[in-house]
């Protein structure tokens, strides 16, 4: 009975657009071990005890928030299923990360060293060159940009189908960007491949996220590239976070133009909403600039 009313609950979420694959590896377990006592629906000692078996404060917390969603579903059709109280385990919220905010020549950098990797004469080294000149000029997920077809380039732009909260969009592209593409398609298109997909590794197959990330890190480690202080990059999802930032600090000083410039960003990132827009942006000196002269305008009553 649980099982099904799990099952049920996953497909309203995912036809929303959630992915929920933590969520559901969790609630599938937690059905086991409510089995093995006898439960057919929630109870709130029995979700406590399954928590606690975890090995950290932060998973066991984990563990009382996704059970208590379910049951505040499922309570809504059966009251007989208890709701657990979440919070329990006193443990440190986690903070996000500072992003890496790449400076130009370290982008190009990371370029030059993609387009010199081997084995000379293969497509790998225009794969990478092409593949991260193209996450930092359009700000697409990784995982957006290897699930590209062919096919998905088009006259118009990048075809994204499909994408987080099942989102398919289109993306412009620079015709900087238009160029580099067409030089690596007419690359790709010389490889013998068993897939379609745009960028594929030796083999001829869907490249990989692993495999990516893994020359990525060889790429900047090389490059003597490190964190900051309180950050964790540099990452592949820091491009993503630049372009934010970098289309932020080209905006002209007008409020209703950023206002417009982040909307159309938001769209362009493929975000669910403006407030997912804003984890984006983060303090670069440009900006504080651009905002000590927006003030000193105000104090000396400029513009309002």
């Amino acid at each position: 009975m649980l099982m099904k009313m799990i099952e049920a609950y996953l497909a309203v979420r995912r036809a929303v657009g959630f992915k929920l694959r933590t969520e559901e590896y969790l609630l599938r377990r937690f059905v086991e071990f409510a089995a093995i006592r006898g439960d057919s629906h929630v109870r709130s000692q029995t979700v406590l005890d399954w928590a606690t078996s975890a090995s950290s404060p932060h998973e066991r917390e984990r563990r009382l928030r996704v059970v208590a969603a379910f049951a505040r579903h499922a309570r809504a059709d059966d009251a007989a299923h208890e709701i657990p109280t979440v919070g329990l385990f006193a443990c440190r919220r986690r903070e996000r990360p500072l992003p890496h905010i790449y400076s130009p020549s370290e982008f190009r950098s990371i370029l030059r060293a993609a387009s010199q990797l081997g084995p000379r004469g293969t497509l790998r080294p225009h794969t990478y060159y092409t593949l991260f000149g193209l996450l930092m000029c359009t700000g697409l997920r990784i995982s957006e940009a290897l699930a590209l077809r062919l096919t998905d380039v088009t006259a118009d732009g990048l075809m994204v189908r499909e994408t987080k909260f099942r989102k398919t969009r289109l993306v412009p592209l620079h015709e900087t960007a238009v160029v580099a593409l067409e030089r690596y398609i007419r690359c790709r298109t010389n490889v013998s491949s068993e897939s379609d997909h745009l960028f594929v590794s030796l083999q001829g197959r869907s490249l990989r996220y692993k495999r990516v990330s893994r020359t990525f890190l060889e790429i900047v480690r090389g490059l003597g590239m490190h964190a900051g202080r309180g950050h964790r990059g540099p990452r592949l999802h820091d491009m993503r976070h630049t372009l934010a930032v970098r289309v932020l600090e080209s905006s002209s000083d007008s409020r209703d133009h950023i206002g417009q410039q982040v909307q159309a960003l938001s769209t362009y990132l493929g975000h669910g909403g403006v407030a997912a827009t804003y984890w984006y942006l983060q303090v670069t000196p440009q900006l504080m600039k651009d905002l000590a002269d927006a003030c000193e305008a105000i104090v000396v009553g400029g513009a309002r």
